[in-house]
């Protein structure tokens, strides 16, 4: 199958930093409107929300978080994190940035931390997006978390970031990916710091996104790509099902990377649930 032609990457805007309890987070902003915090998955970053920064800026307020151990933005305290701490900061950098109410749309990950926010804090967000959520392995047998968690460390110690990248970005794309999409993806993950991965897998391990879907009271979608192997559908389909009145819409011909890898379809999805769209 011949590699899908989509526009080039645009350049995502310059990074920017807010104190958040006394930590240094860091973020990218475009636009002004109704506030959208964007975060981001364990092998990615801010800068992998580049076309969305750039398409979704006339209509919001854009902002797309480095998560704390990823970029510029400092550890949270401890090895293992939890969701809520992640959490907090997330909420935290909302309030740095003056956000009283917005949408609020994890990937992957951080799907785990925008599920663990809309819990707690259910009047500060308008709407929750969950695209492509990981559900987190809390729940697991020791060997099945072992087996999910274990390789993820050892090939970052073994291969570093560019080198993990080399191994895993193209896993996050369907199988006829463009070229820059690929590119994109493996250099956003190529800048990963291994402290902030550690942390970042250890949540990924300890997690159990299921604990906070049903105090989830907030419009919710939850969006997968059909060729997604890292969260097929199913599970994702899961993850819907247990939010009361969740809406569930599948991507067509994108893997798990879907905002990178077709912005056009994403985007469509993702204004037709904030703005009433067919």
């Amino acid at each position: 199958m011949s590699a899908v032609a989509r526009a080039p990457v645009p350049t995502p805007p310059p990074v920017r930093h807010a104190t958040v309890a006394g930590r240094r987070v860091a973020y990218r902003e475009a636009g002004a409107g109704p506030g959208l915090l964007l975060l981001h998955g364990v092998g990615s970053g801010s800068a992998s929300w580049a076309a969305q920064l750039a398409s979704l800026a006339s209509r919001r307020r854009v902002i797309a978080w480095d998560a704390p151990g990823y970029g510029e933005s400092d550890l949270l305290p401890g090895a293992a994190p939890r969701a809520a701490d992640y959490a907090a900061a997330a909420l935290g950098l909302a309030d740095a940035l003056g956000l009283e109410r917005f949408v609020l749309l994890g990937h992957s990950l951080g799907g785990i931390v925008a599920a663990a926010l809309a819990a707690r804090h259910p009047a500060r967000l308008e709407r929750l997006v969950l695209s492509a959520p990981a559900a987190g392995y809390g729940k697991a047998p020791d060997p099945e978390r072992e087996a999910r968690i274990g390789p993820r460390l050892s090939e970052m110690a073994l291969l570093g970031p560019a080198g993990l990248a080399d191994k895993r970005a193209r896993n996050l794309l369907a199988p006829n990916a463009g070229p820059e999409a690929i590119a994109h993806v493996r250099a956003v993950m190529a800048e990963l710091r291994p402290d902030g991965y550690a942390q970042a897998c250890q949540l990924l391990g300890s997690a159990d996104i299921f604990e906070d879907l049903r105090a989830i009271a907030t419009p919710t979608l939850v969006m997968c790509g059909n060729a997604d192997a890292i969260t097929p559908e199913a599970g994702c389909r899961r993850i819907a099902a247990a939010i009361a009145g969740a809406r569930y819409q599948t991507l067509r011909g994108v893997g798990h990377a879907s905002y990178v890898e077709d912005p056009p379809q994403y985007d469509a999805a993702l204004l037709g649930f904030l703005e009433g769209a067919a």
